[in-house]
């Protein structure tokens, strides 16, 4: 498959992307565990189905030494019993605030009051910023229909 944009060609997405990936980079600095801002950024893609960031944080995660036992089980964490509670409560804000049209009310408060009890205000933001990013890059590569599989760790990094 063919990308229908090349980003690496552009000058507008050059420019543009330049800011986006320093974003990124900003948040794998953030005090949120590496651990789960990889899980999230999983689960978020897994939702809307972007080859290119599952193939990402799959590798990634891998290559951090994250088993691939729970990387397996991202995709149906209520029933898993491989993640922390902090795990859970940052995976459930991820689902609920990718899947704002569908629940039509955003991340409840319940569900914003499990999270807060695991992280404290810094962490929260950088998840609620990560949650945003990863739904942005997963729209960018799956409007234009990047192709996935080649993906080696660290590549943007």
């Amino acid at each position: 498959m063919d990308a229908r944009l090349n980003y690496f060609a552009s000058p507008t997405a050059g420019k543009v992307l330049k800011y986006f990936m320093s974003a990124g980079k900003a948040l794998k600095d953030s005090p949120l565990p590496a651990a789960t801002q990889e899980l999230v950024a999983l689960r978020v893609s897994q939702i809307n189905g972007c080859a290119v960031c599952i193939d990402m944080h799959t590798k990634e995660a891998a290559a951090a030494g994250e088993t691939s036992v729970r990387l397996n089980l991202v995709a149906a964490w209520r029933e898993a019993t491989v993640f922390t509670e902090a795990e859970r409560a940052a995976l459930e804000l991820a689902e609920e605030g990718t899947r704002v049209a569908d629940a039509a009310t955003g991340v409840s408060d319940t569900v914003w009051e499990h999270a807060a009890k695991h992280y404290d205000e810094e962490q929260l933001t950088a998840l609620v910023i990560l949650v945003s990013f990863m739904n942005s890059a997963n729209r960018l590569n799956i409007i234009t229909r990047q192709p996935a599989g080649d993906y080696e760790p660290g590549q943007f990094h």
